[in-house]
């Protein structure tokens, strides 16, 4: 994540991970540069009218200052009032840390230190799609020195699917510590044996390779060792919507990576994965899933029943056997 720091810096967007991640980086440059760095946190909800000046203003030896303040979605109406002046006019050598992490409130606020020149805006988004994931687990690996193959990455991801961008981003760090910088898809496995989500991707794999007896022990294990079919489903659907997404395509796997938001790899694996599949098929495929979702959450008296038809149509093809 690249930080610049700045009179005003507005960190904005859910995802407090990468919030804490650039405040944290935001602080090490400051203090790298200067050694006497001041610190000061401010609670927006709570805030007195003047504190913020009071906080800016110099002190007796003019040391750097780092005013952070925090929940500005929650912030006092003196805070508005005193923040729109302060970025009219910031403070020599102080640096304002404003976290936002979504909600109307304080949106007049925002859109003025916007529109501020000099201010920096640092997004924090929340990372919704398995291929945002996928980039950012990438991302981590490069950050800290390491090579990840491709299917290690995707494996890893899917691991770490349901768990936080922290989980994801600690199991990166981990991999790494225990094994060093060249991660492979067994080092991947051995370390995620166990997560609900490793198993869904080994059903996912098998099923969708067209190995349905493997496939189908495999769930039963899963199950067996306390594994909702939920996950597995989630799984197996992210792998059928990057099939469909691909199906009939031309163009080299650059080209189709770029047209459909995902990793040149990705679309290599949904183009394997493709093969043997008619389109009619993969839109039944596609239906089914939606229907055994209803069924596992409740529409059915037998979700296990539910989630190994899913499985064996996946293994077949789309076609019941």
């Amino acid at each position: 994540m690249d930080v610049t720091p700045a009179p005003v810096v507005l960190v904005s967007g859910p995802e407090e991970f990468f919030a804490d991640r650039a405040s944290q980086r935001l602080r090490d440059i400051l203090r790298e540069a200067h050694s006497e760095l001041e610190v000061h946190d401010i609670d927006a909800a709570s805030y007195g009218a003047g504190e913020l000046f009071t906080l800016a203003s110099p002190s007796l030896f003019a040391e750097p200052r780092l005013i952070r303040v925090s929940g500005v979605e929650k912030c006092s109406d003196a805070f508005i009032e005193d923040a729109k002046r302060y970025i009219t006019g910031p403070a020599e050598d102080t640096t304002l840390v404003l976290r936002h992490a979504g909600g109307q409130r304080g949106k007049a606020l925002l859109d003025a230190v916007r529109k501020t020149q000099g201010a920096v805006e640092v997004l924090c988004p929340e990372l919704k799609k398995d291929q945002e994931r996928l980039a950012f687990a990438q991302g981590e690996f490069r950050r800290l020195g390491a090579r990840a193959t491709p299917g290690a990455v995707r494996m890893l991801a899917a691991a770490y699917s349901s768990g936080s961008v922290a989980e994801l981003a600690g199991a990166c760090a981990q991999l790494i510590s225990d094994v060093g910088a060249e991660i492979t898809e067994d080092q991947v496995n051995r370390a995620t044996e166990g997560r609900v989500e490793a198993s869904g991707f080994k059903v996912a794999d098998a099923a969708v390779a067209g190995k349905r007896a493997d496939a189908l022990v495999l769930l039963r294990q899963a199950m067996l060792g306390g594994t909702s079919p939920i996950p597995i489903l989630a799984v197996l659907n992210m792998k059928l919507r990057g099939m469909a997404r691909v199906y009939g395509a031309r163009g080299s796997s650059g080209q189709l990576a770029k047209q459909f938001g995902m990793a040149p790899w990705m679309v290599d694996r949904a183009l394997k994965d493709i093969r043997g599949w008619r389109e009619e098929d993969l839109a039944r495929a596609i239906d089914l899933a939606a229907e055994t979702e209803w069924n596992l959450k409740g529409g059915s008296r037998d979700p296990e029943y539910a989630i190994e038809r899913f499985v064996s149509f996946v293994a077949l093809r789309g076609r019941y056997g």
